[in-house]
């Protein structure tokens, strides 16, 4: 027998035993796969910032697991990326997914499979949305509403076509009906936003939703459509009391952010985290060593979740050392020729440092084409890529392919130590990193030293 169809069949036989056992047994709880494209050789269960196991992957990317621990409720796969899905005690569930289309691509399968499917659909089906809303933006206020209204009503019904076909645990349905609900609420704050310029025009009644959320829904602490509009419900909250055009990532609007939250939000693993988030998102762009101090100070009274206060403090110290006039860290690089040189060999003039992929071969081609264009608007500069990757192999066959300059690409020699010294970690995915940080800019290490810049 062709030794790859051995574990997809040992997880057929596990899906049949699983519904034949007893009730006895049925608390044991099932996840099997299969990574096609796999970044790393394991897949981690969590649930919120709990891990629960991490599950190596075979040699054909088929990982197994099995647990009695799980309760209902929601749960954490990651790998490279994050996805969340639901739980019952004693479901089997086999997905499929493809990292090229993380998303896109996951399907389950087994039992306890549709009420996944659904809510991957739901979740699908809002990014698509949030899409095409900018053309809306400009539209009266009740307009939009009424567009948006008719979105959130298809989705009702499909969940009402959907319960009525699937017998399905009622805090399920609580989470899935918090989906289309808070989608909704996000996408009215976003033309709250994009239309502060225009408020007196806005509807007097459009904000009435707002009566209706609970701040401290604890079930929902960590699903992405609640955890992501309380984000946008706070961002326009601030907006709304400071002159147009306040800058989303400055010291005083993350200050504000973080007192609101504080004020509202009783729950504790709800307001640590936006709090934490908050955080990141200010230190990943400050530059000014005081008021990120500062600010670590009015984050640490408000923060009683001690991890999240070690990391912030790391990253608070961390970003401090790349503020503008800090010698740049002398990260250890491999060259195209496989020869390891440190970082501060390779300045020898402004020079600026970006970041890139080959496992994003899209974002890194617009990287690429963004340097070009920078390196003949800025030709005083030096121009160098710093690969995040970790199969060397492959990324000078990239360069090769794709024609760029083999003199100004290196490859991160330790990822994992470069990642804490440039803070190179993704909002989104602490492993994905192209597209989503600054170039960082640096002058010879005999004068200053570096500072973040976005161009």
């Amino acid at each position: 027998m062709n030794k790859k169809l051995l574990l997809p069949l040992f997880l057929i036989i596990i899906l049949f035993s699983c519904q034949e056992k007893n009730t006895s047994s049925v608390e044991t709880t099932w996840i099997s796969g299969q990574i096609v494209n796999p970044k790393i050789d394991y897949v981690i269960f969590a649930q919120g910032g709990h891990i629960l196991d991490t599950v190596n992957l075979d040699s054909n990317n088929f990982f197994l697991y099995h647990t009695d621990k799980m309760t209902k409720g929601l749960y954490i796969l990651r790998h490279n990326e994050t996805q969340v899905f639901y739980i019952t005690p004693g479901d089997s569930l086999v997905l499929h997914l493809n990292t090229m289309d993380f998303d896109e691509s996951l399907a389950y399968s087994g039992r306890g499979a549709a009420k996944n499917n659904f809510l991957m659909d739901l979740y699908l089906k809002n990014e698509s949305e949030n899409k095409m809303l900018p053309k809306w933006y400009t539209l009266p206020s009740e307009t939009f509403t009424k567009k948006i209204d008719s979105l959130k009503e298809e989705k009702l019904k499909k969940f009402d076509r959907f319960i009525s076909k699937n017998k399905v645990p009622e805090d399920f349905k609580k989470i899935a009906n918090a989906s289309i609900t808070y989608d909704y609420y996000s996408k009215k704050e976003l033309y709250g936003m994009a239309n502060r310029l225009r408020a007196k025009e806005v509807d007097k009644n459009y904000y009435s939703y707002r009566d209706k959320i609970d701040f401290d829904r604890e079930e929902l602490r960590f699903y992405y459509p609640y955890y992501r509009f309380l984000n946008r419900y706070f961002n326009n909250l601030i907006i709304s009391k400071n002159e147009p055009g306040i800058d989303r990532f400055s010291y005083q609007f993350s200050t504000d952010k973080l007192r609101a939250i504080d004020s509202i939000i009783s729950n504790d693993s709800i307001k640590n985290s936006l709090l934490r988030l908050t955080a990141m998102r200010y230190l990943f762009s400050a530059k000014d060593a005081k008021e990120e101090e500062k600010f670590y100070q009015n984050f640490e009274k408000l923060n009683t979740n001690p991890e999240h206060l070690r990391r912030i403090r790391e990253l608070t110290d961390a970003t401090i050392r790349l503020s503008s006039g800090n010698i740049v860290p002398n990260i250890p690089l491999l060259s195209t020729g496989n020869a390891i040189i440190g970082l501060h060999n390779l300045i020898e003039n402004p020079t600026v440092l970006y970041f890139w992929s080959a496992t994003a071969p899209n974002q890194a081609k617009v990287i690429h084409r963004r340097i070009a264009e920078l390196k003949s608007k800025y030709p005083e500069y030096d121009f160098i890529g710093l690969n995040t990757d970790d199969h060397y192999r492959n990324w000078r066959a990239t360069i090769k392919k794709l024609e760029y300059d083999p003199e100004m690409e290196y490859q991160l020699e330790n990822f994992l130590e470069a990642e804490k010294d440039l803070v190179l970690s993704s909002m989104n995915s602490p492993s994905s990193l192209t597209g989503t940080k600054p170039f960082w800019t640096a002058t010879p290490i005999s004068s200053t030293a570096i500072s973040k810049n976005y161009f």
